[in-house]
């Protein structure tokens, strides 16, 4: 009795392992992508400035959630980060006076206008 070649057990073999292979990856990257949110940052640095000679600088604060600065506040700040901001005038994030902060860019706040007092990103 002869099999032909299409059925022979060493295909079958190598096919079910590709599949098997193949599920394996899907199920890797499906787990990757759903934990890589939990901790996910800003990548890159924020440079603020508190008074006239001092300066901060974050590496890579965490996307999630409102992030305060100094009580005093700060009114110029450079984002060089891959992820877009919002500034506001109040310590939690709230308030209807914000200000959009792109990748990449900086902003200084206009005279006599109140300082920044805290962050969130844009995610």
């Amino acid at each position: 009795m002869s099999v032909p070649a299409s059925q022979s057990p060493a295909r079958t073999s190598h096919r079910r392992r590709r599949t098997r292979l193949a599920a394996g990856v899907v199920l890797l990257t499906l787990a990757t992508t759903a934990c890589s949110s939990l901790g996910r940052t800003s990548v890159g640095t924020i440079t603020y400035s508190i008074g006239p000679e001092t300066s901060v600088m974050l590496t890579s604060p965490k996307v999630r959630g409102c992030h305060k600065l100094p009580p005093s506040g700060t009114t110029e700040l450079y984002n060089n980060t891959l992820v877009d901001m919002v500034m506001y005038r109040t310590s939690d994030c709230t308030g209807k006076d914000t200000t959009y902060i792109g990748s990449r860019l900086a902003n200084n706040v206009a005279p006599k206008a109140a300082p920044w007092r805290s962050y969130s990103f844009v995610h």
